[in-house]
């Protein structure tokens, strides 16, 4: 019974991370209903890695306290019943028929754990990368859901294209339906989109290696979670009427070694109730009474300094690469607005794509090495592909640690996320001799930031002719990127937008 619950728990509680997951996006104004971020405000390994890398923590983020408390009285319930990333790795383990003895890798979640923690302390935020509920909604965000809309779409142009009738009524109705739940409103594309897919698909597959093979000796929030509930109040028994028939312990997904209580690893149990179930003896139970003894996780003491030693070089050599500095004046590293100065910006984000997902343009896409190797996968707004829509404040109301600011539309209406300017080489204007308004049509704000210069010129027969060419003005302009996006001159834009000039920075200015 317990483990037809914890089934339904964990098909339910995935469902309800697909349905959030769906609604982060806009819909047609300039409020979030039910963004997915919940489940990282349960995530006791952000807060914590939060908290030691900026020393501040957003308020959403103390539900995470409640994870804490379940933790210290029912063990790694968190693991076994509500983690989305748990539930989809045990879906898939349901594939892996073969019965092969657990690995001695538990150790390596503990190791990872130890690197993010104090590469935490010293400023050295990449928990983000490796925290499994990060690493969920970054891959669906920028991997899995662009995959999912491409896909739908083409079977419903292909219905639509066979002309015939039936089938045709039958993609329009399909996608008024899909319209208004999965699919978005526009086709999303994202850079590294493949490589995002590629590393979930990995992490997935290692499941037929081994069943919940990421959770065993990869999750750092597994492992945060295991040392707190080495002191749990409810525990595991087992009675003598044991027969030592390994049913539990071919049953078990944690590889927790349940059969007897001298080897049973309390701190890697998921209290799944695998074990009470199967017995049949029914020697086994969960009480808040017993007398099992923890067995020690038993880390290598070589490889805690190891792990700690090897944060604090990543740490000193991600601040003192060329690349670091290099970052902080990148001409294309453009920030949404109200995003935090860019050092206290990498301490706080944990790069988990929300602020893509919702960007209503798709102008915000995850960095490579534009930041750093400690920036990789946060979001810059990339104006060729999208553009900051100027009453759209999204990014900042799903960003779970306050890397992006939530700002109301008057705050928003006033900060610079860069500057644009004018390519006169390529300009129509200034290179051909031809009126063109584009920039200054699209332009925002409320008085425009670009203007035109009436000029005269002359075509090469000597033909005299009156040209706008446009202006930008630099205390105007918000950097935005809308003039860019729309630039008729597709191939390089003849207008384009750079961060210098961001109210974020005070260095990054155009004039000093």
């Amino acid at each position: 019974m317990l483990r037809r619950v914890r089934i339904l728990t964990q098909a339910l509680i995935f469902c309800l991370f697909c349905f959030l997951f769906i609604q982060t996006e806009s819909k047609g104004h300039d409020e979030l209903g039910y963004p997915v971020k919940v489940f990282l405000d349960l995530d006791p390994l952000v807060f914590l890695s939060t908290i030691l890398s900026s020393h501040f923590v957003e308020g959403a983020l103390y539900l995470s306290i409640l994870t804490l408390l379940v933790t210290v009285l029912a063990g790694r319930f968190f693991c076994g019943w509500f983690c989305p990333m748990g539930s989809l790795n045990n879906a898939i383990s349901i594939f892996n028929k073969r019965q092969r003895p657990p690995k001695n890798w538990h150790r390596l979640k503990y190791y990872l754990l130890i690197f993010l923690l104090v590469g935490s302390l010293l400023g050295l935020q990449v928990t983000g990368v490796f925290d499994p509920i990060s690493l969920m909604i970054r891959s669906f965000s920028i991997g899995l859901y662009p995959v999912l809309n491409q896909g739908l779409n083409s079977v419903l142009n292909t219905l639509y294209n066979t002309n015939l009738p039936p089938l045709m009524a039958l993609s329009d109705l399909l996608g008024q339906a899909l319209k208004k739940t999965v699919l978005a409103f526009n086709q999303p594309h994202y850079l590294q989109s493949g490589l995002i897919f590629l590393l979930f698909a990995f992490i997935l597959g290692l499941n037929l290696v081994e069943r919940r093979f990421w959770c065993r000796y990869l999750c750092p929030l597994g492992a945060l979670l295991g040392l707190i509930s080495r002191y749990s109040l409810v525990g595991r028994h087992v009675s003598e009427g044991c027969t030592s028939c390994g049913k539990c312990e071919r049953a078990c997904p944690a590889a927790a070694a349940p059969q007897r209580d001298d080897s049973y690893k309390k701190v890697e149990c998921y209290y799944c109730f695998n074990c009470d179930d199967l017995c049949p003896s029914k020697a086994v139970s969960f009480t808040f009474k017993t007398t099992t003894r923890a067995v020690p996780i038993d880390l290598e003491r070589r490889w805690i300094y190891i792990s700690a030693v090897s944060a604090v070089v990543a740490a000193v050599l991600s601040k003192t690469s060329p690349r670091y500095r290099e970052a902080i004046f990148n001409p294309s590293l453009i920030r949404p607005p109200g995003a935090l100065k860019e050092t206290d910006f990498l301490g706080l984000c944990v790069k988990c794509g929300e602020c893509m997902k919702v960007c209503i343009t798709n102008g915000l896409q995850p960095t490579l090495f534009e930041a750093g190797l400690e920036g990789i996968w946060t979001p810059m707004l990339v104006p060729k592909i999208g553009y900051c829509e100027y009453r759209c404040t999204l990014c900042g109301q799903v960003c779970p640690t306050g890397a992006i600011r939530r700002l109301t539309l008057k705050e928003k209406a006033e900060i610079k996320i860069g500057l644009a300017m004018i390519d006169k080489g390529r300009c129509i204007p200034y290179a051909h001799g031809k009126s063109c308004i584009v920039c200054e049509e699209v332009c925002p704000t409320p008085k425009k930031a670009i203007w035109f210069n009436q000029v005269e010129l002359k075509d090469r027969d000597g033909k005299r002719s009156m040209v706008l060419q446009p202006v930008v003005d630099t205390e105007l302009c918000i950097g935005c990127g809308i003039c860019e996006t729309k630039c008729p001159v597709v191939d390089r834009p003849a207008i384009y937008v750079t961060s210098i000039g961001e109210s974020r920075s005070k260095e990054n200015q155009l004039l000093l």
